[in-house]
């Protein structure tokens, strides 16, 4: 076995075990960790100094629920945009939701999750809300196994999109205290990317200023 396919192999054991620690939670208590997560996100200088930003439409369970995040986001002065994958080619964009209507109006997708139809497409975003499923103390992610928002932020960067915010530029995950694990627990493959921030419900994890 490569390196590689042991890693794959380490990841999926891992993804397999803190899903089915997430399929006991009850709806209530992901409630209330989202509850004080969008708190810590509406604060955060960070998003308070940010024009446009980009967040997941979160699954009917099992993650941070971000309905009401994404509501906040869209009634202030910022530009939101949200993730749209690309089934046939295997790869994902943003685009922007120009309201609360238009939210609304977004049909399901891929795992029930609402997507927006093809319209601009997001050339400069600041801030990135990331799901996942699991996060670790070093900052590494754990997805679900499709790399698409590795592909996405690597083409992103790769193609100078990627503008500064105050010289700063943040991909933040989103954690409930479950999928929160110690530094190194998460197996990282050349292709992964660390994120800047991972926010759970009692705790910022970052290595940099926010």
């Amino acid at each position: 076995m490569t390196t590689l396919q042991a890693i794959k192999a380490q990841k999926k054991a891992l993804r397999k075990a803190i899903s089915t620690t997430l399929s006991l939670l009850p709806q209530s208590e992901i409630d209330e960790q989202s509850r004080s997560i969008t708190a810590r996100v509406l604060s955060l200088p960070a998003f308070l100094q940010c024009k446009t930003i980009s967040c997941y439409l979160s699954m009917p369970s099992g993650e941070v629920a971000t309905p009401h995040l994404v509501s906040e986001i869209i009634s202030q002065d910022k530009t939101f945009f949200a993730p749209k994958i690309h089934s046939k080619d295997g790869y994902m964009d943003f685009f922007e939701i120009f309201g609360a209507d238009d939210l609304a109006s977004l049909p399901s997708g891929t795992w029930g999750i609402k997507e927006p139809a093809l319209n601009s497409d997001s050339e400069l975003l600041d801030v990135i809300l990331l799901p996942g499923v699991a996060f670790d103390r070093s900052l590494s992610r754990l997805g679900h196994g499709k790399g698409y928002y590795d592909r996405f932020i690597t083409s992103y960067t790769s193609n100078g999109r990627r503008r500064p915010l105050l010289s700063r530029w943040y991909q933040v995950g989103l954690a409930l205290r479950e999928q929160v694990l110690n530094s190194g627990e998460i197996p990282m493959a050349e292709h992964d990317w660390r994120l800047d921030m991972v926010i759970a419900p009692d705790e910022i994890l970052t290595n940099r200023e926010v």
